[in-house]
């Protein structure tokens, strides 16, 4: 039945057929998460980045309610033109966004549902959602979390979205027995900046290595997400100090105007961006093509080991 509501482009059907690396990536990115045109611009150089690295790029969205596997261009265009009114969809929006032939752009955890369905094991965003500042008050936790508690796919990232409580969030991915593996650093990656002080368990230098370890965790059948947290470049980050003081300024004005729930983190990274003159746009821009570099070629050499196709 779920075939009835879910169109794979002709590309990745291929490439799934085939047990070729296909590596998903999200749409509210595109649509929420960055202005016109940089974010068509974004989305096109991140598959370009993967395709270069020999996988296949799968941009997941809704259109007209069919989820979408492998976006075109054209309608990766649709989706960054603001034209149109496009739902920031998570789990619990799949049934209205589809029974109501809408559009729907899909966060880290929509993408990590579909990408679950048709059996694509890597995942490629910017930064993962997690555990709102004023927790205690809100319970504003990302659905993103609870799904990476239960789903199998790897995500690489930059860490959580610099908005967020990054102690509480990794506590809490902690408390869910979500692995969280340092890329090349022994420290959470704190989006914007190549670190937090957050001291992580686990550390892996090669995405060889990380390969070799998504193998194990899957010959066990450990259900469970994993989390790779891949620092910008150094020559990419904002110095913590523009980047405190820009989110300090983002977080008391969304208070101001009583701004929460879904629209909260668009709003705080379009603050943001505006605080930072654009800096923190371009840092986001450079963190994302490094998770593409560093994801395509994860998933290069899981697909390598589990279908040796190559030494």
């Amino acid at each position: 039945m779920i075939a009835s509501h879910l169109r794979i482009s002709p590309l990745v059907q291929n490439a799934l057929l085939h047990h070729l690396p296909v590596v998903a990536l999200e749409t509210t990115i595109i649509s929420h998460g960055m202005p016109y045109p940089d974010n068509i611009a974004t989305a096109l150089e991140v598959e370009r980045i993967i395709k270069e690295n020999g996988a296949i790029p799968a941009t997941i969205g809704i259109i007209d309610g069919e989820i979408v596997v492998g976006l075109s261009s054209q309608e990766i265009k649709e989706f960054g033109s603001l034209k149109k009114e496009i739902i920031k969809v998570s789990r619990r929006d799949f049934a209205f966004v589809i029974s109501q032939k809408k559009w729907g752009s899909l966060t880290v955890a929509a993408t990590m549902i579909v990408a679950k369905m048709v059996g694509i094991d890597i995942f490629v965003t910017g930064g993962i959602g997690g555990v709102h500042y004023g927790v205690s008050d809100s319970l504003d936790i990302s659905a993103d979390l609870e799904e990476l508690a239960h789903n199998r796919t790897c995500v690489v990232c930059a860490g959580a979205k610099a908005i967020l409580d990054l102690a509480k969030t990794l506590e809490y991915l902690e408390t869910k027995g979500v692995d969280v593996i340092g890329y090349q650093s022994d420290y959470l990656a704190a989006f914007y900046s190549h670190h937090s002080d957050l001291k992580l368990e686990y550390r892996l230098d090669s995405p060889g290595e990380i390969a070799k370890y998504l193998k194990v965790k899957k010959d066990l059948a450990l259900d469970s997400g994993t989390l790779i947290s891949n620092p910008i470049p150094l020559e990419f980050e904002l110095p913590y100090e523009i980047v405190h003081k820009s989110i300090q300024q983002a977080l008391d004005k969304a208070q101001e105007l009583h701004i929460k729930g879904k629209v909260l983190t668009p709003f705080l990274l379009k603050e943001i961006t505006k605080l930072t003159d654009g800096l923190s746009l371009e840092a986001n821009k450079h963190l994302i093509y490094h998770n593409a570099l560093i994801g395509s070629l994860i998933a290069v050499a899981l697909n390598n080991l589990i279908y040796n196709t190559s030494a």
